[in-house]
């Protein structure tokens, strides 16, 4: 299927502020006014916008061409079921990837499940002689860090549980960052998985990818990467990171929600159990058992995703178009005077890596003597928005001390100037709930 697109042409090297605002243009929901000023969308971290590209590529499909993939013989299926498999190529080469290594699910939390539950399912003796190198025994170990978001916490909770292992974690510094050094001394002989995330979706922490898939590897441990922070935002090339399985999701870059991507290395997902069957997945069935497709089909029971899946291919030229490594330039940029501008304001604290440290374009921030929530309001009252709690990571927010954060984070659209509307306003935040400028210890130990 031929596909158009209506990403931009940016011209190079550089992705200006002037460049961010000429893109916003192509974002419908962002020219609107929230509380009688311009939005200042602050929460891409949580979920991007759409532009109008995406919007129009998967009305475009619903209207012309929807029908159900790999099922039918008539035209309108076999038209779905290329633009389906397109679509995969797209988002393969994106990640680089095979094409046969990019599993559609739907979200990222369902893809990190997917893993899970195949190797809790190994253990349990599914899958056959291919699956026995999955299988976890008394005394192995699944190694995940303090810092994880709970879609890459909470499964690993449940497989060892299921199978009698035990859960150790990366213990991370006062700022929330942690080090391979870190990850050394928990890593050993009986790791069997290791599971961390590219980019926390709290402090912005980039992890040290290659390192900790050395130390993996040289136990023979598999490893998981939450990509959901990195793959909307920087160039990543699975191969050459050489991670066994990652997870992201379409809606945190620029597509649709329902529909995310599991990438796996073509021999592991060949030999991983499914965990979720149906039609769509099988070679043949009887009423005494079942057999399965190789991957991606394997694990893509029931309907497809399959508007959803256009509407990604879709995002990705036009991430593509834009260029990742000016997404991230900018973005780092912004970081730095989001970190720079918050750390000069009396009573506000910045957590994760300090000013001058690379990070990804978001800053989480706590005020003292002011709760994140009050803090959340006060900048949605000038249309400014923002994320505020504990952002699926209260591992961390325990371990930093505070019950919730505010975080302000950025993508391809944002600006300095909202960058700076943010800063100013947070600097009036105590004066307007009344907390003093020398601090008022009860109020802000109940912040935290």
């Amino acid at each position: 299927m031929t596909t158009t697109s209506s990403a931009p042409s940016i011209a190079r090297p550089g992705l200006t502020d002037d460049d961010a605002r000429r893109l916003r243009a192509d974002f419908p929901l962002l020219r609107q006014d929230v509380n009688g000023g311009p939005l200042a969308y602050l929460d891409s971290g949580a979920t991007a916008q759409r532009p109008t590209a995406v919007l129009d590529a998967e009305r475009r499909f619903l209207e012309t061409t929807n029908s159900a993939v790999h099922r039918g013989a008539h035209t309108l299926a076999a038209l779905s079921t290329e633009a389906y498999e397109d679509a995969r190529e797209t988002v393969a080469n994106f990640v680089g990837a095979d094409v046969d290594e990019i599993v559609w699910t739907s979200n990222a939390t369902d893809a990190l499940n997917l893993v899970a539950y195949g190797v809790a399912n190994a253990t349990h003796g599914r899958g056959g002689e291919a699956a026995r190198r999955f299988a976890l025994a008394p005394g192995d170990e699944i190694v995940v860090t303090e810092a994880e978001h709970h879609a890459n916490l909470v499964p690993w909770h449940e497989l060892a549980a299921t199978t009698g292992v035990r859960l150790r974690f990366v213990p991370v510094a006062d700022d929330g960052t942690w080090t391979a050094a870190d990850a050394a001394s928990v890593i050993g002989p009986r790791t069997r998985l290791l599971a961390f995330a590219h980019v926390s979706n709290v402090t912005g922490f980039v992890a040290p990818v290659a390192e900790l898939v050395g130390l993996a590897h040289a136990v023979d441990a598999l490893v998981v990467l939450d990509a959901c922070q990195s793959a909307p935002h920087r160039p990543i090339d699975l191969h050459a990171l050489d991670v066994d399985f990652a997870a992201f999701s379409g809606h945190k870059m620029l597509g649709p929600t329902g529909i995310g991507v599991l990438y796996g290395r073509a021999e592991l997902l060949n030999a991983l159990p499914p965990f979720r069957t149906g039609g769509s997945m099988i070679t043949t069935v009887t009423m005494e058992g079942a057999e399965y497709l190789p991957a991606p089909q394997r694990f893509e029971a029931g309907t497809q995703p399959v508007s959803q899946a256009v509407a990604l291919a879709e995002a990705v030229r036009y991430l593509e178009a834009v260029g990742l490594d000016r997404v991230r330039e900018h973005e780092e940029v912004l970081a730095d005077l989001l970190v720079r501008g918050l750390d000069a304001i009396d009573g506000v604290t910045v957590v994760g890596p300090a000013a001058g440290v690379p990070r990804s374009g978001l800053a989480s921030f706590v005020v003292d003597g002011v709760h994140a929530h009050d803090v959340g309001q006060f900048l949605d009252a000038q249309g400014i928005a923002v994320r505020v709690g504990h952002h699926c990571a209260q591992p961390l927010h325990r371990r930093l001390g505070v019950t919730a954060t505010t975080r302000a984070s950025t993508y391809l659209y944002s600006s300095s100037d909202e960058v700076e509307r943010l800063v100013a306003a947070v600097a009036e935040v105590r004066a307007y709930f009344g907390v003093t400028e020398t601090g008022d210890d009860e109020k802000a130990e109940e912040a935290r």
